[in-house]
Parts: C-alpha cells; structure tokens; sequence
C-alpha cells in the first residue's frame, strides 16, 4: 500500500533542484548587488547625492533587478501574478536590509567594535549572509511559490 503526496503538506525538493534554484539565486544576487554598487557609487560621486538618497534609489534598482532576474530565471517556472508578488519582493528585501543595519548597530553600538574592519565584518559579511538567508527564504516561500510547498499560489 503506497502512500501518495498528501495534500497541503511539504513535499522534499530533488537536491539536484534545490541546488539549481540556489545558485540562480545567487546569481541573481550577485548581479543585484553589482547594480546596487555601481548605482550607488556613481549617485555618491559624479550626481554628488547625499548617501541616504543615493542608497534608497540604488537599493531601489538593485531590487527591481534582482526581482526580474528572479522572476525570468530562477523562478521562471512559477506563476505570481498582479502586484502583490513585488510588494511582497520589496518588503522581503527591506527586512534583509534591517537585518544588515541590526548587525551593524549590535556590532558597532552595542559591542563597542567601531573600527572600519569591524563595521565591515558585522554589516558586509555576517549582516549580508544572515540577510541573504532570510532573503532567499522569503523569495522562494512568499514570492515564487512552487505547487507542492506550503501556500503555494493556486490560480
């Protein structure tokens, strides 16, 4: 007597799938980040934006990259449809940001660790990984639902 899928409950994903979906996604990532840099320091330097300015539309590019990107390849196989999909894109992508500024003002603020190289490893390399988690989380759960998963989009 064999079980089939039950419905409603978590079905395991192929490794092989799971690994192609990570690395589209790091992909994706990765050129996101690319454009949020070259915004950014061009916005900073020869536009002479104040930073705040600069980084809210450089992050602003840089996520609706990575939602395209997304959206066309990683997760092309999915069918998000309307504007909640991107709403929900963004705010995903704000949390990973709050998570970085978290890092950054625990490490700088709370712990007393102010130097460059501090403030680098706590908001660049430990804030950017624990928000690329949650950003990958939230992209594939909440975003580009797949049948099968939990909540997944139907119709």
């Amino acid at each position: 007597m064999s079980a089939g899928p039950t419905p409603g409950r978590r079905q395991p994903r192929p490794p092989r799938a799971t690994r192609r979906e990570l690395l589209g996604f790091a992909a994706v990532g990765l050129l996101a980040y690319a454009v949020d840099l070259a915004l950014f320091t061009c916005l900073r330097g020869p536009a002479a934006l104040d930073p705040l300015t600069a980084k809210a539309l450089s992050f602003v590019a840089g996520c609706s990259v990575a939602y395209a990107g997304n959206a066309l390849g990683t997760y092309r196989h999915t069918r998000p449809r309307g504007l909640r999909p991107c709403a929900v894109f963004f705010a995903v992508n704000i949390a990973g940001a709050v998570v970085q500024l978290l890092c950054l003002t625990v490490s700088h603020y709370g712990l007393g660790l102010t130097s460059q190289r501090a403030d680098t490893v706590s908001g660049a390399v430990i804030g950017m990984a624990l928000a690329t988690v949650l950003r990958f989380w939230g992209t594939r759960t909440l975003v580009f639902r797949v049948e099968g998963r939990v909540g997944s989009w139907t119709g």
